[in-house]
């Protein structure tokens, strides 16, 4: 794929595929930059190449193939990954796309491809294989029952399954209570670990993020899957994040001067995004702006302790501030994750906060 209009193409194809579903619009001028090689720190580890199908002049398909050497670095393996598929209900159009990204990165000495990924494991990935019914929230993707069926006739098989929770906040409140334990080992966070939490500060968000990526690339380090972020990729982020962090809903736990853990939660601006359509201009920013003020949800993101410091019962204290945070504001509840299948201690804590799993999403993977 070559030029501005191509790159718009790619861009829009989900627009006309998902008319009417739960999909939300990305903000257009926000993909642009995403996928903007000279712009995104991704591609100062790894090369990528975008694909579009065509029938009688109209696109009908898309996707990326990319090799990343940082996950060669981390996970192993000879590895490619594949990301952003989207297409018709046509069993050819998924041949093409997926035999595309196959031949590219087979091209470039790799055995096996994995996907989706858009870009690594922490972008937006997965490929939705339950909870078709529901509005994605912020960084979640969203794609229609059919695209399972026709990953695996390729001869894709699963690879890992990770888990979006729901947990409905405002019922909560009416007892203020999770299970007793989770209340019991918060309380000795500070009496008996001498650990302070406070919320991140959003004049100093920069260096914030920083110090949750410090915690984000200890704590998820040993997870299958996980590739740490780059200094650079900390501050592209935190570009993206401006206009919609929240510091009521963002933590930092510290022992001193030493970060202990961080939980990002974001608000689920995709409330709000229907109505964009897209674009910010020449309404779209009054539109957000007074949308916002109505979100009613939110999206952990990440919420991690370092590994020597889980024992203190931090997490368990990141759980009830986020309890304690809904009264300001009136939210009702949100996802949390996404967290791996097989991350045992998480999802028993999620379920120990009444949590049930209302979207999974799938990593696939082939040797080729």
């Amino acid at each position: 794929m070559h030029g501005r209009r191509e790159l718009s193409s790619f861009i829009k194809l989900p627009f006309r595929l998902h008319k009417g579903t739960p999909w939300v619009p990305p903000l257009i001028s926000e993909r642009r930059r995403f996928l903007d090689k000279k712009k995104n720190p991704y591609f100062d580890h790894a090369e990528a190449e975008y694909f579009l199908a065509w029938r009688d002049g109209e696109p009908v398909g898309r996707i990326t193939a990319q090799v990343d050497r940082r996950w060669d670095q981390f996970q192993g393996g000879r590895d490619g990954q594949f990301g952003f598929i989207d297409a018709e209900d046509d069993p050819e159009i998924f041949e093409a796309l997926l035999g595309t990204a196959e031949s590219w990165v087979k091209g470039r000495g790799r055995e096996r491809l994995i996907g989706p990924m858009d870009f690594t494991t922490n972008d937006e990935c997965g490929l939705l294989i339950e909870g078709f019914e529901k509005r994605p929230m912020i960084l979640e993707p969203w794609h229609p029952p059919y695209y399972q069926r026709h990953v695996e006739s390729r001869g894709y098989s699963k690879k890992m399954d990770l888990l979006m929770w729901y947990l409905r906040m405002g019922e909560l409140k009416e007892g203020l209570r999770f299970h007793p334990a989770i209340h019991e080992a918060a309380a000795k966070v500070e009496s008996e670990h001498g650990i302070t939490i406070r919320n991140m500060r959003r004049n100093d968000l920069e260096a914030e993020i920083g110090r949750f990526m410090e915690v984000y690339n200890s704590a998820w380090e040993k997870n299958w899957g996980f590739v740490p972020i780059t200094d650079e990729e900390v501050h592209f982020q935190a570009d993206n994040l401006k206009q919609i962090l929240d510091e009521r809903w963002t933590f930092i736990a510290e022992r001193g001067d030493e970060v202990i853990g961080a939980a990002l939660t974001l608000p689920d601006i995709n409330q709000v995004m229907p109505k964009l359509n897209g674009r910010l201009l020449p309404f779209g920013w009054l539109r957000f702006l007074l949308g916002k003020r109505k979100i009613d949800e939110v999206r952990v993101f990440a919420l991690g302790v370092k590994p020597e410091y889980q024992h203190t019962g931090v997490a368990a204290s990141f759980y009830i501030k986020h309890l304690e945070a809904t009264d300001p504001d009136g939210v009702m509840g949100g996802d949390e994750g996404w967290i791996l299948e097989t991350n045992e201690p998480m999802n028993r804590a999620m379920e120990g906060m009444g949590g049930k799993v209302v979207k999974r999403y799938r990593l696939y993977e082939k040797t080729i």
